[in-house]
This record gives C-alpha cells, sequence and structure tokens, in this order.
C-alpha cells in the first residue's frame, strides 16, 4: 500500500515559480511510475507530467513543456518545479503513482494510476 501526500501548492503571481513534493508513505515506490495531474474547476482532470521509474524518462502535456520540470529521488519524494506559471495553471495538482508498466499513452490517463494523493491548490494571479 501507497500512501502519497502533495505539499507546496499556494498562491503566486503570473510568472513566478513554485515546487510542489510528493511524499510517499507505506513502502518503496523506486519501482513505482509517477504522475502530475491538475484539476481545474468545471474541467476534467488532464495530464501534467510523468516519470518512468526504469529510466528516469520524463512526459510532459504540451502546455507544460518548457516551463515544468517532473524530478523524483531515490527515496520516496517526486517533485514538479513550475517555473512562469501562468492563470491557467491555476488547479489542484495530484500526485499518482502505478507500478506496472505503462505505455507512452498510458502513462497520460488518469484511470491507469492506482494511487492518488488529495491534491494541493495553485492559484496563478493575473
Amino acid at each position: 500500500q501507497v500512501q502519497l501526500v502533495e505539499s507546496g501548492g499556494g498562491l503566486v503571481q503570473a510568472g513566478g515559480s513554485l515546487r510542489l513534493s510528493c511524499a510517499a508513505s507505506g513502502r518503496t515506490f523506486g519501482t513505482y511510475n509517477m504522475a502530475w495531474f491538475r484539476q481545474a474547476p468545471g474541467k476534467d482532470r488532464e495530464f501534467v507530467a510523468a516519470t518512468r521509474w526504469s529510466d528516469g524518462t520524463t512526459y510532459y502535456a504540451d502546455s507544460v513543456k518548457g516551463r515544468f520540470t517532473i524530478s523524483r529521488d531515490n527515496a520516496k519524494t517526486v517533485y514538479l518545479q513550475m517555473n512562469s506559471l501562468k492563470p491557467e495553471d491555476t488547479a489542484v495538482y495530484y500526485c499518482a503513482a502505478d507500478p506496472k508498466t505503462l505505455s507512452t499513452v498510458a502513462r497520460r490517463n488518469r484511470y491507469e494510476y492506482h494511487y492518488w494523493g488529495q491534491g494541493t491548490q495553485v492559484t496563478v494571479s493575473s
């Protein structure tokens, strides 16, 4: 069993930066695929970024590519560095994890992830 807890959200002006953290507990998640999703009010939860456990390959939504960076340490934390934030980045950000092998397409699908955190609010003011 894996428990995920996000932190680092907050209010920031457009153009600013935030760093989100996702801490895992319960067991090591070194072989788990990790991802960040976000959900804005009235919208579906959407893929933001993911990292493949086997070699650290990263994947990004087009809307955040070049501005956001996903990373993980070898212990129990995955990060999302968010730079050049825009008002449209405002959402609740969720950390997700799953142990199974995922294709490039599948890892962008929220239904492929078994474990989820409670979310952290990110608000970007214009």
